[in-house]
Order: structure tokens, then sequence, then C-alpha cells
């Protein structure tokens, strides 16, 4: 899986069940989504335009792949900014882990500078 580990499969604790199936469900998800480093390029028609850059200097729009990233785009959703926005307070109030840095390092690198409240971790 990127950047992850292979998916559970042994008796897991029904605690952390929804941890690991939330992990595999996004690693699926990006396994089958229009690859790349989506960025912003301009406008295209009145709408702002939404590229994604492969590591060759391709590039593809993103809304002309959209069956490629409707399920991408449905799971993350604005409705995941409030549960992911307190997972990172929550980091921040220990130690942060790699992970919970990498996030937001990921999120922000999407927020246009103006856009942001500080700098970039």
């Amino acid at each position: 899986m990127p950047g992850g580990t292979a998916r559970h499969t042994a008796a897991v604790d029904p605690a952390t069940s929804p941890l690991l199936t939330a992990a595999d469900a996004l690693e699926a998800l990006a396994a089958r989504t229009t690859g790349g480093s989506w960025e912003r390029s301009g406008l295209l028609a009145s709408r702002p335009e939404v590229v994604a850059r492969a590591a060759d200097g391709s590039t593809v729009h993103v809304a002309e792949a959209r069956a490629a990233t409707v399920d991408w785009i449905t799971a993350l959703s604005p409705a995941l900014a409030a549960p992911l926005a307190d997972w990172l307070r929550e980091a921040a109030r220990s130690p942060a882990g790699p992970a919970a840095l990498a996030v937001a390092r990921a999120v922000l690198a999407g927020v246009a500078p103006d856009q942001r409240s500080g700098p970039l971790p």
C-alpha cells in the first residue's frame, strides 16, 4: 500500500478496527485516483483549474478525470475537516509523531499561502 503497511488481516481490537479500516480505504482510494501532485493552475472556463502533475512533468486536468477522482473527492469532503482538525490539535498537545506532521505538511501544501494562519511546519 502506498505510504503505509499491508491491509490488516489478523484479529484486531474492535476499538482500533475503524482506524485500520479507514487507513486501508484511504490507500485504496488513492491508488485508483488521478495521481500526481494536485495544484492550482489558473482558471478553466470560469472555475479554478486543478491539475495533477505527474513525476514525468505531464499533467491532467482533475475535472476531466472525474471518474477516477469522484470517490476521493467524496471521501475527503469538508465533512472530514472537523475530525481531522481535532486530531491534528490533539497531536499538537503531545509530541507530534511523524504521521501527524506529514498530514499537517500535506494539508498546508495544498492551502494557498494567504489562507494559512501560520508557516509550514
